[in-house]
Formats: C-alpha cells, structure tokens, sequence
C-alpha cells in the first residue's frame, strides 16, 4: 500500500531552521514527483516545493525561493524539505504527496498524501 508519514516539524522562533522529513514506502521514488504542500488557517493549500522522479528537476513557489530546498535520500526513500530563514507566515500544517506523474508540478495530480506535520514559527 502507498504510504508517506511526514515529521520534522515543530515550533521556531523567526529566522530559524527545520528539516522535514517525508518517508515512503509501496513505490519507488523514480515512479512518482514528490511534492510538499502547507495549508494556514483561514487559508487555502498552497503548493511549496516539488521533485521529480528522477530527482533531478525541483520546482519552488515564489516565496522560499532562496530559503527552502527539496531533496531526496533514494536509498532511504526519503524526501526533504530544509527549511532556513523561517518567517511568521510559514506557518502551516506541512504535507508531503505523490503524484501521478514523475515530472514536477505544484496545482493537480496527487493522488497520495501523508498525515501533515505542523510546523509554528512564532517570537
């Protein structure tokens, strides 16, 4: 069965650093995009970061670009998310997903999705 189990998250203070953790298993990772995705209260799921299957290809939303990177331990069927210079706004319950495809997008085509990991960026 497709499985992902998302952790890692936790309260920081502003300016600081978390790594996500997004394991899987029932598939291989060449098989599948593996995206990472937030949801705020009060607002919509956003899409952040993704990779491809071949985890050659990363795409990132506008905002992190520049502080958040997407990576993948194949061996361990892993996929990461470093997240550095963390803001107040980042705050969110963080999900990992697979998609349908090998090639990276951030709107359609997950069909698999982890239990979410909240992540409090707060003074």
């Amino acid at each position: 069965q497709l499985q992902l189990v998302e952790s890692g998250g936790g309260l920081v203070q502003p300016g600081g650093s978390l790594r996500l953790s997004c394991a899987v298993s029932g598939f291989t990772l060449d098989d599948r995009a593996i995206g990472w995705f937030r949801q705020a209260p009060g607002k919509e799921r956003e899409g952040v970061s993704c990779i491809t299957g071949s985890g050659g290809g990363t795409t990132y939303v506008d905002s992190v670009k520049g502080r958040f990177t997407i990576s993948r331990d194949k061996a361990k069927n892993t996929v990461f998310l470093q997240m550095n210079s963390l803001k107040p706004e980042d705050t969110a319950v963080y999900y990992c997903a697979a998609r349908a495809y090998s090639l990276c997008g951030l709107s359609t085509g997950y069909m698999y999705w982890g239990q979410g990991t909240q992540v409090t960026v707060s003074s």
